[in-house]
Order: structure tokens, then C-alpha cells, then sequence
């Protein structure tokens, strides 16, 4: 019995002893006696309730925390980013040449259409104009029986023309601010005015002097150069659309070239042609082709530079 007398004493004394450690107060709330004798009394379960930040300092603070420089310039433990570089670049406006593509395709296009069309128009053609003989005349005389292939290479010849002096103008940073179709209007209705006015001019003339073989003869070589200028145009079209650098002036330096040597051709068919009909002066020759060729394109010239220079 001693043992279980024992087993009893000693829980008694553990119950006890738990039953006094619940009946102390927390250590928290004892009464705290300052300095000067006074005493205060604080509960564990009062929490001390911090003063609420202001709404108009976390949207700073969010955004240094989270933006580019606080990423770059914040201390880690295993790496850091010393002296950052920013590079700063410029928004850049792409340009394409999308118009120009089309007018050059839509320009093939229509050369191969009239060139299949009127294949035996075109072959008598460069006969007739490179070759100064006899046959000349019944080739000639073949041309003048086909009204509409000769209509469709003068329309093509103006359209060539056009497309050629656009790109010859952009190659000379000239009208920078018209689109290309603009100008490629723009030059289409000038050739149209130029050569529609010296068409009529010469009829005119033809039937006042009373002389209409030699105007019909020179209105016949003329047109027939243009439609050899606008054929001879296409390889350097092709190559000024879709090129730059040394090729592309080169393509400008050999086309002026190959029409200057056509123009200087022209006269001299053109002064053949008439001295075969009438006798005429080289002298008087020469002035009408100052006074009638020369003198216009000069005018024509200063006046598109100007135009020009007031669109810049």
C-alpha cells in the first residue's frame, strides 16, 4: 500500500502545484512600476495599432519597386549590375516602294500586251527608222496604215516617259514630298500637253504654208522616236526602281545619254526627210529647230524647276 500511497501524494502535489500557475497572472499584465514610483498596467492581448499610410505614397513606392532603374541599381547577394549603359533609339518610318513595283510591272505589262498584239508593227518600226533606203519609204507607208498599234505605242511612249522622269526626279531628290503616283501623274499629263500641242502645231503650220507632206513626214519622225525612246526606256526603268548606289546613277548617266543621242538622231531624219520633198536651208533648219525645239524645252525646263523648288 505504501507505493500507492505514495503515486497519490505525488499527483496531488502536481495538480496542485498547475492550479497555482494558472492563478498567477500573465507577466505582461503585473502591474510595471517606473522610475518615479508609478505603476502600469498593460494587457498582453491589447496590440499596439500602427498609423495607416497614406494611399498617395504606396503607388511611388510600387512603381520605384517595380520599374527598370530600381532593378538595375538594387544591391543582390550573388550579382549586381555596375554602371548600366542606356541606349536610346529613334522610331524610324518604313517607306516601302510598293507603288513604284506596281507602275513598273503595270508598265511590262502593257508593252507585252501591244508588243504580241502587234509584233509585225514593231519590227517594221525599228526597219523603218534605223535604215535610210528605199524600202524605207514602203515600210513607212505600211505604219502609217496601222492607226491603232501607232496610237498604243504613243500612249506608251508617254506613259515610259512618265514613269522614267518620276524616278529620275527621286534619283535627284527633287519633289521628295509627292507621292510617287503624284508625280508620275504630273508627268504623264506634261509629255500629254507637250507632244498633243506640237502635234497641232505642226498640222496647223502644214496647212497654212500649204505644205502638209512635210509636216506629216516630220510628225512621223518625231513619234517614231518616241516610240523608240519609250521601248529603249524599259531596262533603265527597271534598274533606277529597283537599285541604288553606283548602278543606279549609272543606269541615269547612260539613259540621258542614249535619249540625247536619239533626239540628235531624230533632226537628222527629220532634216533628210524634208530635203527629200523641198529644198531647205541647213541654216534655216537649224532655226526652226531653235526656235520650235530648243527654246520650248529650255521653257518647260525652267518652269518644272520652279514649280519644283516651290513644292520643296
Amino acid at each position: 500500500m505504501r507505493p500507492v500511497r505514495l503515486l497519490l501524494l505525488i499527483i496531488i502535489a502536481v495538480f496542485a502545484g498547475l492550479s497555482q500557475i494558472k492563478a498567477q497572472p500573465p507577466a505582461d499584465t503585473l502591474p510595471r512600476v517606473d522610475s518615479l514610483g508609478r505603476t502600469d498596467s498593460v494587457r498582453a492581448d491589447t496590440a499596439v495599432v500602427a498609423p495607416p499610410i497614406p494611399k498617395d505614397t504606396i503607388k511611388p513606392f510600387l512603381q520605384y519597386a517595380f520599374s527598370s532603374d530600381s532593378f538595375l541599381y538594387r544591391k543582390r547577394l550573388f550579382y549586381s549590375f555596375t554602371n548600366p549603359v542606356r541606349y536610346t533609339i529613334s522610331e524610324k518610318t518604313w517607306e516601302g516602294r510598293d507603288m513604284i513595283f506596281y507602275s513598273v510591272i503595270a508598265l511590262l505589262l502593257f508593252f507585252a500586251l501591244i508588243k504580241n498584239s502587234f509584233s509585225r508593227y514593231l519590227s517594221d518600226l525599228f526597219s523603218s527608222y534605223f535604215r535610210t533606203t528605199v524600202r524605207q519609204r514602203q515600210v513607212k507607208e505600211q505604219l502609217l496604215q496601222s492607226p491603232l498599234p501607232s496610237l498604243l505605242f504613243n500612249v506608251f511612249f508617254v506613259i515610259s516617259g512618265a514613269v522614267f522622269l518620276a524616278l529620275l526626279f527621286r534619283h535627284f531628290h527633287m519633289a521628295d514630298q509627292l507621292p510617287f503616283w503624284m508625280l508620275v501623274v504630273y508627268c504623264l499629263a506634261g509629255l500629254g500637253a507637250v507632244y498633243g500641242i506640237k502635234f497641232l502645231v505642226l498640222k496647223f503650220f502644214g496647212w497654212v504654208f500649204q505644205q502638209p507632206e512635210i509636216t506629216d513626214s516630220y510628225i512621223f519622225v518625231v513619234f517614231s522616236t518616241n516610240k523608240i525612246i519609250g521601248i529603249s526606256l524599259l531596262p533603265f526603268i527597271i534598274l533606277m526602281a529597283f537599285t541604288s548606289g553606283p548602278l543606279n546613277a549609272a543606269a541615269v548617266t547612260i539613259s540621258v545619254v542614249l535619249i540625247v543621242g536619239l533626239f540628235l538622231y531624230r533632226f537628222f531624219l527629220s532634216y533628210i526627210s524634208i530635203q527629200r520633198t523641198a529644198s531647205i536651208n541647213l541654216f534655216h533648219f537649224a532655226l526652226y529647230l531653235a526656235a520650235f525645239e530648243v527654246l520650248p524645252l529650255l521653257l518647260i525646263n525652267k518652269l518644272l524647276f520652279t514649280i519644283l523648288s516651290e513644292i520643296s
